[in-house]
């Protein structure tokens, strides 16, 4: 059964930056997708960047295009979310996935998911 534990959220100034991190066990590298999602109160979960954890090709939705960033540390088994530029509208729960084998931003292709990390944006 596979872990993933999310950590590096809190709150920040708009225009601030943050990096999250989500740590795994049990997860096969090099298979399938790996992705961030968030979801803020009253709102619908949301696929934001996704990894092929193989090629490594990554995928972004346009709300965070050129502002956010997911890379991958197989050596510490270690998947990240590098994000700058940040705005108020950025707050909202923030939830890695892994196991994902059909849309790289759609959750319901996969199988593992974290407890999420909070990310708050003050103006």
């Amino acid at each position: 059964q596979a872990q993933l534990v999310e950590s590096g959220g809190g709150s920040v100034q708009a225009g601030g930056s943050l990096k999250l991190s989500c740590a795994t066990s049990g997860v096969t590298y090099g298979r399938n997708f790996m992705a961030w999602f968030r979801q803020a109160p009253g709102k619908e979960r949301v696929g934001i960047a996704a990894i092929d954890t193989g090629s490594e090709r990554t995928y972004y939705a346009d709300s965070v295009k050129g502002r956010f960033t997911i890379s991958q540390d197989i050596a510490k088994n270690t998947l990240y979310l590098q994000m700058n530029s940040l705005k108020t509208e950025d707050t909202s729960m923030y939830y890695c996935a892994a196991g994902g084998w059909l849309g790289p931003l759609d959750g319901r292709t996969y199988k593992y998911w974290g407890q999420g990390t909070q990310v708050t944006v003050s103006s």
